[in-house]
């Protein structure tokens, strides 16, 4: 397990900004399942979801970059989730899956030229003897504005994407999954996404919609 809890580049757990949010979110929490529960919770609603803020340099994907910048797509949002876990001693790695996205909006979807995410990004954290997946990507607002019930962690069970929105069209479906990984494989999973959404990736300084306002 010592590998799920060391800091590493991407999940720099042992970065000050990192600790005293981890800290912060865990002030009122007694065991390592409420700690896990309130860091899912802080990543998920604290960090604002946008698909638009990808950027290609490694340092743009460092768990202590994403929580200073305020947002992050979900393989960020992951990364920012292990590293808070880490630094409670809480076990974390990251997992990635392709999924179907049927909420997709029109604006994000032309420049993807695709409803298929790949390598989306969730988190697994080692509590009570199992690893539990956790996926903090959407927050509050933007589940509202899509209609779709935001997605829980109890630290009990895994918490992924519902299948379904709040009117029963269909939502979310995992396609393939990739396996899970001790430390972020950025260069592997971007150049699988230049190759998937050329468009998208052809000048990504002009990416500055929001996604939220889209939704």
């Amino acid at each position: 397990m010592e590998t799920y809890l060391s800091a590493t580049y991407f999940i720099d757990c042992d970065h000050p900004d990192i600790k005293a949010f981890a800290a912060s979110a865990c002030k009122k929490a007694d065991s390592d399942i409420q700690k896990a529960v309130a860091l899912n919770l802080a990543v998920r609603d604290g960090i604002r979801y946008n698909p638009y803020g990808i950027e290609a340099a490694d340092e743009s994907m460092k768990a202590s970059t994403t929580l200073n910048r305020g947002d992050g797509y979900c393989v960020a949002k992951a990364v920012l989730l292990a590293a808070c876990a880490r630094n409670q001693k809480i076990p974390a790695r990251l997992g990635f899956a392709d999924v179907k996205n049927h909420l997709n909006t029109r604006k994000l979807k032309a420049l993807m030229e695709s409803d298929l995410f790949i390598y989306h990004g969730y988190t697994e954290m080692y509590l009570d003897g199992k690893w539990l997946k956790a996926t903090p990507a959407f927050n509050l607002e933007l589940c509202r504005n899509f209609n779709v019930k935001p997605l829980e962690f109890d630290g009990l069970s895994d918490s992924i994407f519902h299948p379904y929105d709040e009117n029963g069209n269909r939502h979310m479906e995992y396609v393939r999954e990739h396996g899970t990984f001790a430390d972020l494989p950025w260069q592997r999973i971007l150049d699988e996404m230049i190759a998937a959404y050329p468009k998208y990736y052809k000048d990504l300084k002009r990416q500055k919609n929001s996604f939220s306002d889209e939704a």
